[in-house]
């Protein structure tokens, strides 16, 4: 071990700075966010430092570096441009026996500035020791990705409950299973990151007088229309703490990929025409899971609550008192359309736009005039075996059959394949492809030979 790893608090505490450019600058946020004292010394300062020192956040010292300027500090940081004096700066402090932080020469400090990810009071510190910072930086970047805003309110919330833990459970064991469970409460998580202090102090509550016993959840999230780097950090979150991940045909390989190793999944895929498990089993399926104690993720492709039929899974699950909670995804017609360069809304073409499912035989009949209207884009959902009689209707009421239309296939992944043609041609261009695919209509397909980029 190169370096001890130390939180310190330097709230009131003085600290020195020496050097005031960018480098100089990004050190005096942190040091500034952290509450000290700073005192920052320089020739010359920028525009940032001269107006912090106006706001009474910092005190400058003009001039070339003197010992004494080290009087009363608990930490240095060396951050000029010139080798000689950061050098200067570190000798001094090492006399003192203060900790210096030396910019661009960590082998010579004796303290180093690591990556932060902040979600206090909970703080994460990553450090390469100054061999490697950009990897250092990668990795805070992952860790800022995984981990949610609201974690740090959590963290608080914990800290005050702390002694009412230890007067409701007399014993180490449930102890620990309350905490566990508090931590993995996604309702009182999302709670907190919504404000709403009074209904987390309920679930609080809750959560002391429940039986320790592990209540199963289910957790509907939307994986998104294939590329898994469309998924949500929530949604991500979700899956990689679930016990059993319930996915259909459209949740894409890179997405399962990320689920959990021990998690257990189980497929229900659909397609058009055919049921792999049908709809009433699914929901019986989650509520299963979740009276075993499970935490259930229910995958879908897209937005669950898109032509998804996640409001008809909860309703099963609200009728028998399971607790379950929604992760949109970035629905197909958003994230196919804006892959294949065409814009579902355009000041010039498209003033709304219109979601369809194209099971049409299955939904009585539709408002075909409306669905004709210009200055709108149709998107159609599992259109593809009824295309001739979308095109059929759509001309009946007086779309034009020069109306540009589109076909996306695997839309979003690599396999993505687009093809544009006009709405008179439809019928025949579907016949080209196979599920799943989306039709979309409108006036603004005629830009994606401009805007296409994938």
């Amino acid at each position: 071990m190169d370096y001890f790893p130390l939180f310190c608090r330097l709230q009131g505490k003085r600290c020195l700075l020496v050097g005031a450019g960018d480098v100089a600058e990004r050190k005096a946020r942190l040091l500034l966010e952290a509450g000290a004292e700073l005192y920052v010394g320089a020739r010359d300062f920028s525009p940032a430092f001269q107006l912090w020192a106006q706001q009474g956040k910092v005190t400058l010292l003009h001039g070339a570096f003197t010992d004494d300027w080290l009087d009363e500090c608990w930490l240095a940081i060396a951050a000029t441009n010139d080798d000689a004096v950061n050098q200067q700066v570190a000798d001094a402090a090492e006399q003192r026996r203060l900790f210096c932080n030396l910019v661009d020469a960590p082998q010579q400090a004796s303290a180093i500035m690591p990556s932060i990810v902040d979600r206090s009071p909970l703080m994460i510190a990553v450090s390469s020791g100054g061999r490697a910072p950009v990897l250092a930086r990668l990795l805070r970047e992952k860790l800022e990705a995984m981990l949610p805003q609201h974690l740090g309110e959590l963290a608080a919330l914990a800290g005050s409950l702390r002694e009412r833990v230890k007067q409701h459970f007399s014993a180490m064991a449930p102890r620990r299973a309350f905490w566990e469970r508090f931590f993995a409460s996604d309702r009182l998580a999302q709670t907190l990151a919504n404000g709403d202090r009074a209904r987390a102090a309920a679930q609080v509550d809750a959560l002391f007088a429940a039986p320790l016993t592990q209540q199963g959840e289910v957790v509907l999230v939307g994986a998104g229309p294939g590329d898994a780097g469309l998924l949500t950090l929530k949604g991500l979150q979700a899956i990689q703490q679930a016990d059993v991940v319930v996915y259909d045909r459209l949740v894409s390989e890179p997405i399962l990929n990320l689920v959990r190793r021990d998690a257990e999944r189980l497929f229900v895929g659909k397609q058009a025409g055919h049921h792999c498990v049908p709809q009433e089993q699914i929901n019986q399926l989650l509520l299963e899971q979740a009276q075993r104690g499970k935490r259930v993720v229910r995958l879908k492709g897209g937005d669950p609550f898109i032509f998804g039929r996640g409001g008809e899974e909860l309703e099963v699950l609200a009728q028998h008192n399971i607790p379950f909670s929604v992760v949109p995804g970035i629905t197909a017609a958003s994230g196919c359309a804006a892959y294949s360069g065409i814009p579902l809304t355009h000041r010039d073409h498209a003033q709304s736009v219109r979601f369809v499912t194209g099971h049409l035989q299955q939904h009585g009949e539709m408002e075909w005039s409306k669905l004709a209207a210009e200055q709108q884009t149709l998107v159609f959902y599992m259109g593809l075996s009824q295309a001739a009689d979308i095109q059929q209707q759509l001309l009946r009421h007086g779309m034009d059959a020069a109306m540009p239309v589109a076909i996306v296939q695997h839309g979003t992944t690599p396999q993505q394949r687009v093809a544009c043609a006009t709405l008179q041609e439809l019928a025949t261009l579907a016949q080209q492809f196979a599920s799943p695919a989306l039709i979309i209509v409108g006036r603004v397909v005629s830009l994606r030979t401009q805007l296409r980029w994938f």
